[in-house]
């Protein structure tokens, strides 16, 4: 079944739903393309990297006949009770919820642990004491690690370079002993690089593509690590939201209990996409068409190169990414530009 099929079925036949992270990027837009269906859902975050500003742009987007089927807990999944409470009567888990970013694990690495790995656990228990139909949970390309060759391919991963990629890595094997040991129909989407409105322009764990925008618009300077022929496979939040919900809906028993590269399946190197955002500035703020980047060493957990075989996706959930970088980029760069000057004048305000 593909996607458009799916969503005219769940518009017909609503769910309900809990998404962790609600408040994240990633989490927001699931929230909204829930909700868009006509479905019920309930958010759960703790607002340490979410933002109540996103829950704010979904409730302006969908208007109130739709957000009056968002139920939403500010909470910690650290803490088992929460955890309970956000399944309760829910068909689906979307768990979005992690402290992301390699920096800040190699910084923090408990902080990261007590997180993704004790949060990640207490959801599949909630799960699983409530007796949750499927669990479709974030994991991330960094498991791959070292290993070097493209593209990277489910069931062939290599070292871990950081502590995030350790958790993210422990997440899918607790999801596999959860599935033999309690039933529970889990899958895992490996994330690689994704980017679109909501995502975070802040803060020292600030994304590439809002950082670098962010940077451009005040003439400051852009930090490429490196010497640019770095590659990372893009991937527009749409086609994430996508997968999520053919994740959460396959009937497939082949689907289920297994992860899934979630990417555009193709490379662009940070050169390029510097330049991809200069030219798309250069109208609006004619000044980046002489900045170049400024060129730094490469970071401790770094992964030189970065390009997903995304057949298995295709295969057994019908995934077919709506977006490449450039359509995505051009739909999400406004949002980015507006959010740019909105956070420059709060914090004129302040």
């Amino acid at each position: 079944m593909g996607f458009a099929e799916t969503t005219a079925e769940l518009t017909a036949s609503p769910k309900v739903w809990t998404v962790t992270g609600v408040a994240g990027f990633i989490g927001s837009n699931l929230l909204e393309a829930l909700l868009r269906l006509n479905q019920r859902v309930i958010g759960l975050d703790n607002l340490a990297t979410g933002h109540a500003h996103n829950l704010s742009q979904v409730q302006a987007a969908v208007g109130p006949s739709r957000w009056k089927n968002f139920t939403w807990i500010e909470g910690d999944i650290q803490d088992p009770s929460t955890c309970q409470k956000a399944v309760r009567g829910a068909d689906c888990i979307l768990h979005q919820a992690a402290l992301g970013s390699v920096p800040r694990s190699i910084a923090r690495p408990a902080e990261s642990n007590a997180s993704n790995v004790t949060g990640f656990v207490n959801m599949l228990w909630a799960a699983h004491e409530n007796k949750v139909r499927r669990f479709v949970f974030a994991s991330s390309s960094s498991v791959y690690g070292d290993a070097a060759k493209l593209p990277q391919v489910e069931e062939n991963i290599g070292n871990c370079l950081s502590p995030y990629a350790v958790t993210k890595r422990v997440n899918e094997l607790y999801a596999g002993v959860f599935a033999k040991c309690y039933g529970i129909q889990c899958i895992g989407l490996r994330y690689f690089n994704v980017f679109g409105p909501r995502q975070d322009p802040n803060g020292v764990y600030a994304a590439v593509i809002p950082k670098w925008i962010s940077a451009l618009i005040q003439n400051e300077p852009v930090y490429l690590n490196g010497d640019g022929s770095t590659t990372r496979d893009f991937c527009y939040v749409a086609n994430v939201v996508q997968a999520n919900i053919l994740a959460a809906t396959t009937p497939s028993a082949e689907a289920v209990n297994t992860v899934y590269n979630i990417a555009l399946g193709d490379e662009t190197s940070l050169t390029s996409l510097f330049e991809m955002l200069r030219q798309r500035l250069a109208p609006a703020y004619p000044h980046v068409r002489d900045l170049q980047p400024v060129h730094r060493p490469f970071q401790p957990g770094d992964v030189r190169h970065s390009r997903a075989d995304t057949s298995k996706a295709r295969r057994l959930l019908g995934y077919a990414p709506t977006h490449r970088i450039e359509n995505g980029l051009e739909e999400a760069l406004d949002w980015y530009v507006s959010m740019h000057h909105q956070q420059q004048k709060a914090a004129v305000g302040a």
